[in-house]
């Protein structure tokens, strides 16, 4: 299952987002999100690597964009317990936050819409006092097709 193909309206978005951090949408940049936008499941950089052009970049390259494009939210790491990071791209609605479900056999992954947990955050922050209370959460299963 894949997504729909990577829009210009989409790259003029992160174009935005990337010049509002004072970076810029580098050929290599723009071919690693084009791919992201291409999957629907999380991809190793390698992965991605592979997947990239010929001369888009090199491995080095990948790493360094996804390191960036991380930090600045437009992409999440995840880790299924294997040693290996993946990458998926974070629709610019969602500004990082996104709960999945995700399956431990071929990584295919599914959004949960809601954030169930907003209220137990919320409690929490009351109860420490802590100020800017946020939490990751990630669901992992075996979905329908690998079963």
């Amino acid at each position: 299952m894949s997504r729909s193909s990577f829009k210009r309206s989409e790259s003029s978005g992160w174009h935005d987002r990337l010049r509002q951090e004072s970076c810029k949408l580098t050929g290599p940049r723009r071919a690693v999100l084009q791919v992201l936008g291409e999957q629907a499941r999380p991809l190793t950089s390698r992965e991605i690597f592979r997947q990239l052009p010929p001369g888009a970049g090199d491995l080095a390259t990948v790493y360094r964009s996804l390191g960036l494009l991380e930090r600045l939210g437009m992409v999440k790491r995840f880790h299924f317990g294997d040693g290996v990071a993946r990458f998926a791209l974070l629709e610019e609605r969602h500004h990082g936050h996104q709960h999945h479900l995700v399956c431990t056999r071929c990584s295919n992954m599914v959004e949960i819409g809601d954030c169930i947990v907003r209220e137990l955050e919320e409690r929490i922050a009351a109860r420490s006092k802590f100020k800017a209370v946020t939490h990751r959460l990630e669901f992992f299963g075996v979905c329908p097709a690998c079963q």
